[in-house]
């Protein structure tokens, strides 16, 4: 056999259904459409989040949470997680499992709750144990370095745990799809 015909086996071996390399470009493929499509709801998220939280406070001037920021922010997360929850169960993530969604939601603002602490942490770390106090410093550890970490944690843990891989035995996929739309 020659060079060229041993080329041409490996090359279509390798590209066949069900082979390592197409498995592997197939997982590849898919992640890179999941990332994206997390990047897009965490944007619509934002500014849901933003948007919501400067209409409570500034609306017309003063708005209905003007005297109350810190409880037009904690309706504005909410609102934002719920939106956020939402597009990538429905969007993001729908390829995946399904499990109760009362389960999905809770697990989800849990999940959120340790992204946030990351930032935090992030944030704390920098100003207090090395004394970069300035509002750059600021920015850069909570807004920067803290989102970017706790962003890959949430996208991982989303995967891992509030939507995980499509059981391969039949009756846990028929129970999973069962429960994914069972109200909550």
């Amino acid at each position: 056999m020659s060079q060229d015909h041993l080329n041409r086996v490996a090359n279509a071996s390798a590209s066949a259904p069900g082979s390592w390399y197409g498995r592997l470009r197939d997982s590849l493929s898919t992640l890179v459409r999941e990332i994206a499509k997390f990047g897009v709801v965490g944007l619509v998220a934002l500014v849901v989040d933003i948007g919501l939280f400067n209409i409570l406070r500034f609306a017309g001037g003063e708005g209905p949470l003007y005297d109350k920021p810190l409880t037009a922010k904690a309706i504005s997360v909410i609102a934002a997680t719920t939106v956020a929850y939402f597009g990538n169960r429905y969007w993001t993530f729908r390829h995946r499992g399904r499990t109760h969604m009362g389960r999905e939601y809770l697990l989800f603002f849990v999940l959120n709750g340790v992204g946030m602490m990351i930032a935090l942490t992030c944030l704390w770390f920098s100003h207090y144990a090395l004394g970069l106090t300035g509002p750059i410093a600021d920015n850069i550890s909570a807004n920067v370095v803290g989102l970017a970490l706790g962003t890959m944690f949430r996208f991982w843990s989303y995967r891992r745990w509030v939507f995980p891989e499509v059981p391969d035995n039949a009756a846990d996929q028929e129970l999973a799809e069962r429960d994914a739309v069972t109200p909550i």
